[in-house]
């Protein structure tokens, strides 16, 4: 009896994950040469705290950055625990990444000082970290475990750094929040297992 495939290859997860990761570290890398090119005038499009109007700016302040540098150091983490986390499936990673984002932008929105401006993806790399590092374990599978592990040796120091109160010119709530999102997230969207016939 023939079957049709229901499920992407292996190879195919691969390819989709990489390709979705590359294009949206690239498409911050433009959005930041657009906002160098007009003056920084996509920097308006972070989060001030407690503004009603800046609740639009939750989403795109996910996507945007202050300077090359900040882009920088969110490329390589953002590329690999995305990488990751997307090879479970496309649409479970776009649900997982639209929680800890609106999560994050209104955690920072609530907690950070007044008359700050956040914006970054660094809030969405503490979130993937700690989806990472819970999903093995909530849905108890080896290879999960083992890449929890393994990121946690890679990212663990910088995490509990970023998390730090006393960290200066960063938003550790942010990065708090973001790590929260991602766990909750790990609960929320865990598989289920199959039942038995």
């Amino acid at each position: 009896m023939s079957g049709v495939r229901d499920e992407w290859s292996r190879g195919d997860r691969v390819r989709a994950a990489a390709q979705l990761m590359v294009g949206w570290v690239a498409l911050l890398w433009l959005l930041e040469a657009v906002d160098v090119a007009t003056g920084h005038a996509l920097d308006d499009y972070g989060i001030v705290p407690r503004e009603p109007s800046e609740l639009t700016d939750i989403v795109p302040a996910a996507f945007l950055h202050f300077g090359f540098d900040h882009v920088a150091a969110n490329s390589v983490p953002l590329l690999v625990l995305g990488f990751l986390a997307a090879l479970g499936g496309l649409r479970r990673f776009a649900a997982v990444c639209a929680l800890i984002i609106v999560a994050d932008g209104l955690g920072v929105w609530l907690l950070s000082p007044a008359h700050s401006n956040t914006a970054g993806a660094s809030g969405l790399v503490f979130g993937l970290f700690g989806y990472l590092l819970a999903t093995g374990f909530v849905e108890r599978r080896p290879h999960g475990i083992l890449v929890a592990v393994l990121i946690a040796a890679v990212w663990g120091g910088s995490i509990l750094a970023g998390i730090a109160p006393t960290q200066t010119g960063v938003s550790w709530q942010g990065h708090l929040v973001g790590l929260i999102s991602g766990i909750a997230a790990a609960f929320l969207f865990r598989r289920r297992p199959a039942p038995v016939a």
